[in-house]
């Protein structure tokens, strides 16, 4: 083994390492070309440093023919090569939540699979048996459906809830409840799947009316589905009465959005002896509460409470960073009004109190235009967010608690794009609720994968983690030596390990 310099036709220099181990010149290895001398020197003390750290020995011993024939044959041996990240980290999730007390493996199956690669059942067949070898026909997966809808739902819900509530240390006093529209690929309506209002924009579209409950950090504790042409606000009190019941909760905080604030449900929240923040639509107040909060003079982040009916309180809060968002918000909405009417397109059936529509207003029979001096007015409520309470809470709190919202606004987004539970391929309602109930377990999974990745202060995101272990694959090799087969994980890189040394997964 030596260091030679080539002459190029080119005029450069290459500096090669020469093996001569079979008898014959081999190139070994090209350390490099240049044409400068300076770097010729620095290749070639490159090159003695590498024979010399492999004690001038050629490390190939084979000609490059036997070499194929040595490729070739481990290639033949490999007896399989199946993907096993997922079930390496999510699958020992899925364990430790205690989902395996479901004794159905499939189960297990296809909540990893709407995790890692959601697509409809029939695609669920295809991924299955190509990454992981499990062979399983659409329709065992049909029937296994209808036996999770007759015997597993519950127990799927009551697993959830006693995981969520070792989290939580045994206590839970506060619910977020909210609503969303789940669209099916089918132009039919029937009992359950009707045309409403879409969230996702999709009216055409016969859908159901999802209603979900959670913990204070987001974690799914309940949920329900309705028609989809079923008023929201009246899916809130069926879900938190049945939950309430349950568990035997005596006393909860529940918290919602103002698009489920109704007179009725306020009263029968009351009547179940529940707490409860509201968000509160407060330009639509009676006057004399309008009148108060446009009298406030609140700087950045100072709130106010103003006496209600009854025992109802209205928290007002302001914060400078959303007064300037209203005020944009508006603005764009005004632009766009302007442009609509410069080019022709509105018409009378535009006036009406949708959106930005509200500033519009009709001239004699024909000519719309824009009322700008309530456009101006509505700036005194830019900045300004209420809130209706009933319990004990500090006005602060009040807020703080309304804020954490935005966890099962976030928990609805992982199911609608990272789990991709729409849209929904079933037309019977008993194996929609199956596969709303596998969505529901697979949210379960991803949030508790979230949780773990912040108790550990890991750098890598839930949807980092879950593309990097979609790259781990474990294989099979027989050798033609002997009928012993090994198995080896493939770790190729820092990302991979990085996980494995993160969650400590048994590779063996």
């Amino acid at each position: 083994m030596f260091v030679r310099c080539k002459r190029n036709k080119s005029g450069s220099t290459s500096v090669q390492i020469i093996d001569k181990s079979s008898g014959r010149y081999t190139v070994y290895q090209t350390v490099g070309s240049s044409s400068d001398q300076q770097e010729i020197d620095y290749l070639i003390k490159k090159g003695k440093r590498i024979v010399e750290n492999m004690g001038g020995q050629a490390s190939i011993p084979f000609h490059r023919s036997k070499e194929l024939d040595f490729i070739d044959t481990f290639l033949n041996s490999l007896d399989s090569m199946n993907l096993v990240g997922p079930e390496l980290l999510l699958g020992r999730i899925f364990n430790d939540i205690g989902f395996n007390l479901i004794d159905e493996e499939l189960f297990k199956h296809l909540v990893i699979t709407r995790i890692v690669y959601p697509v409809s059942k029939l695609k669920t067949t295809d991924y299955l048996m190509k990454y992981k070898g499990i062979d399983v026909s659409v329709y065992t997966i049909y029937r296994y459906l209808d036996k999770l809808h007759k015997q597993q739902i519950d127990l799927v819900k009551e697993i959830s809830f006693a995981h969520t509530l070792g989290i939580l240390g045994g206590k839970l006093s506060i619910v977020f409840y909210d609503v969303t529209t789940l669209y099916f690929e089918a132009s039919e309506e029937d009992d359950l799947r009707k045309t409403g209002f879409s969230k996702d924009g999709k009216h055409q579209h016969p859908q159901i009316v999802l209603g979900l409950l959670v913990s204070e950090n987001g974690y799914p504790l309940d949920y329900d589905i309705f028609e989809g042409n079923k008023y929201e606000g009246e899916t809130m009190m069926p879900i938190i009465e049945h939950f309430s019941a349950k568990y035997s909760f005596e006393s909860l905080v529940v918290v919602a959005d103002s698009g489920l604030l109704s007179r009725s449900n306020i009263q029968k929240l009351k009547d179940a002896g529940y707490q409860y923040i509201l968000g509160a639509r407060i330009k639509n107040m009676e006057n004399r509460i309008t009148e108060q909060i446009l009298s406030l003079k609140l700087s950045d982040k100072e709130s106010a409470e103003l006496k209600m009916d009854g025992t109802d309180k209205l928290i007002i809060g302001y914060k400078r960073s959303r007064a300037i968002k209203d005020g944009n918000n508006r603005k764009r909405g005004l632009e766009k009004l302007e442009k609509a009417i410069q080019s022709g397109r509105l018409g009378k059936k535009n006036i009406n109190n949708r959106g930005y529509n509200k500033y519009l207003t009709l001239n004699g029979q024909v000519e719309i235009s824009i009322n700008y001096d309530k456009y101006d007015e509505d700036s005194k409520w830019d900045g300004l967010k209420g809130y209706v309470t009933n319990g004990l809470l500090p006005k602060e709190e009040v807020i703080r608690q309304y804020s954490l919202l935005w966890n099962i606004e976030r928990t609805f987004r992982i199911s609608k794009s990272d789990l991709q539970i729409r849209p929904i391929f079933h037309r019977l309602r008993r194996r929609i609720e199956s596969h709303i109930c596998i969505s529901f377990a697979a949210c379960k999974v991803y949030k508790e994968l979230e949780r773990l990745l912040k108790e550990k202060k890991a750098v890598y995101s839930p949807e980092q983690t879950i593309d990097i272990i979609k790259t781990i694959y474990k294989v099979r090799i027989q050798t033609p030596y002997s009928e012993n087969i090994y198995e080896r994980l493939v770790i190729k890189n820092q990302d991979q390990q990085a996980i494995v040394d993160l969650f400590e997964l048994d590779l063996n």
